[in-house]
């Protein structure tokens, strides 16, 4: 596995060793030996799954409790994939990063807790599968604006965006919920 950094040095890029022929591929998404000896020291309790369509846009979800941090990769289709930094002791804090995730990379990325994070499709689908270090817990999910002017993040949307309720329904970063 190699870490691949990130404007914001906390947030990681996974590449994992693929070892391919002609009947396919292999490579190990999680190993806690090797993810330790890169930082990441997490307890993973979920696995989530999702499958989106083009433009859908998902996120920025928090946890102001029970804080998640999130390996996240796609295994069918290409996403633009966001973390927000909400933790107020960080020289990051206020800032994002955005990469591109995509079943052809087979790129991973570490999102630790303290941060928002979210994606969009910009493939006609995508499949998007994350483990995360902590349960869900609606009481204390929060979700950033997704297109809040004072992030300006650049999603690559091809047409209006699919959100759900609560996603076209968040907060401005200036009223949001962050971490110490």
């Amino acid at each position: 596995m190699k870490a691949i950094a990130t404007a914001i040095p906390d947030v990681l890029l996974l590449e994992p060793k693929v070892f391919g022929d002609e009947r396919g591929f292999f490579f190990e998404s999680w190993n806690k030996r090797s993810f330790a000896e890169l930082g990441i020291d997490a307890d993973f309790v979920q696995d989530n799954h999702s499958k989106s369509q083009r433009n859908v846009v998902r996120g920025l979800h928090y946890q102001i409790e029970h804080a998640q941090g999130k390996l996240v990769r796609v295994t069918a289709g290409s996403v633009y994939d966001v973390a927000v930094d909400l933790r107020r002791s960080s020289p990051t804090f206020g800032q994002w990063v955005g990469f591109t995730l995509s079943v052809a990379d087979r790129r991973m990325a570490w999102i630790p807790p303290g941060f928002a994070h979210g994606f969009c499709v910009t493939s006609d689908s995508a499949e998007f599968l994350y483990k995360t270090t902590d349960y869900w817990s609606p009481a204390h999910e929060r979700t950033l604006l997704w297109n809040d002017p004072q992030l300006a993040i650049p999603w690559p949307l091809t047409g209006e965006p699919l959100l759900a309720a609560k996603d076209a329904a968040g907060r401005p970063f200036a009223e949001a919920e962050s971490f110490a």
